[in-house]
């Protein structure tokens, strides 16, 4: 088996976990169907902070992608051979984003939304072309893209730049994963790769200064973001998403990277949760999906005394469907508490075997 990092997966694992906790909530809070946990003459701290921590998992999830193709280059492979498999990975979560994910999020009713494994997979076949280029070259494009990709806003690149909403053939597409600034998030991660193994001592600086320049950035409120901050906490940390802003991947990038630091000085079980669930992330989300919407859809017809076909795309539910902040919680705890066995096992047979499809799943 190759040799794995504990603390990259430890942090991935960690940010599946929290992932799981904003697709638990938009499937079952009863907030979730009437608006959005940003919009702030709504929302409550509770309800904006649920969704604010899962802000960090797209990020960490591009970056880690990023450090993950580094040590794969690292072990005795080509730039020729990571290309090839970076090519052909990104086009399998692409694939897999417009199949199995929108079956798992909607049954295929309702618009088409291409969600995170598209951008992921656009991510991945545009480092593979990056790679060729010197790793400080890329170092300085990525943070040059991250830091001034804001600068296009007033340009109209739907899908690439800008959310995308198309109407092809009577169908709706929604584009919310662009490949700027993504793509950049990916190579920047994949820089990074050479701090983690050769100069680890900058980790927490580079964190800090990461962390420090969100709360600079922020507060001179020119720059950084197309929402500007009107005051208030929960304002100062609304910040844009799709796509991500230069203070949105501040403010998510910096404390990764500090607790990226943490995590490296400590030592984990071979079935600590964290190992388990970082180590086969792609199974995980696919698995978490599907959990969540069957399980939603038996206590919705539960909650009806009939059946009840729960979609958290078209948004077509009854009056008083949904649960309090407190039992989305508790779902949430299940649910993860439930992926940890099959995860478990799903990670123990990719110790016991090679086979060639268990590195696209």
């Amino acid at each position: 088996m190759t040799q794995r990092i504990q603390s990259v997966d430890a942090l991935r694992g960690l940010i599946m976990i929290v992932m799981a906790l904003d697709h638990v909530r938009d499937f079952f809070h009863s907030a979730a169907f009437s608006f959005q946990p940003e919009d702030l003459t709504r929302t409550t701290a509770a309800i904006f902070f649920t969704r604010w921590i899962t802000h960090f998992c797209a990020p960490v999830f591009m970056f880690t992608a990023g450090m993950g193709a580094y040590f794969w280059l690292q072990r005795g492979r080509t730039k020729a051979e990571l290309s090839a498999f970076l090519t052909k990975r990104g086009f399998w979560l692409i694939v897999l984003d417009l199949t199995a994910v929108r079956f798992a999020m909607s049954f295929g009713a309702g618009p088409l939304l291409i969600n995170v494994l598209w951008g992921l997979g656009w991510a991945m076949i545009a480092l593979a072309l990056l790679i060729h280029l010197p790793i400080r070259a890329l170092a300085v494009l990525s943070v040059a893209v991250i830091a001034l990709h804001n600068l296009a806003d007033p340009i109209n690149l739907p899908g690439l730049h800008q959310l995308g909403l198309f109407q092809i053939g009577g169908a709706t597409i929604v584009i919310s994963y662009t490949l700027i600034p993504w793509f950049a998030v990916m190579s920047a991660g994949f820089c990074f790769g050479e701090v983690f193994t050769k100069h680890k001592q900058w980790m927490a600086p580079i964190g800090i200064a990461l962390t420090a320049a969100f709360l600079i950035v922020r507060t001179i409120n020119i720059y950084g973001d197309p929402v500007r901050s009107t005051g208030g906490i929960l304002s100062f940390l609304r910040c844009n998403k799709y796509p991500p802003s230069l203070d949105f991947l501040l403010m998510t990038l910096g404390p990764a990277l500090l607790l990226l630091s943490l995590l490296d000085k400590l030592q984990f079980r071979p079935t600590n949760p964290l190992l388990i669930f970082g180590r086969v992330p792609l199974f995980y989300f696919l698995v978490h999906l599907y959990v969540i919407h069957f399980l939603a859809i038996i206590l919705g017809s539960l909650q009806y005394g009939k059946f009840f076909l729960v979609n958290s795309l078209t948004r077509d539910f009854p009056p008083g469907y949904g649960f309090n902040l407190w039992t989305v919680y508790i779902i949430w705890i299940g649910v993860v508490g439930a992926l940890y066995p099959m995860c478990l096992w799903y990670s123990k047979l990719k110790q016991r075997r090679n086979d060639w499809w268990l590195s696209y799943l």
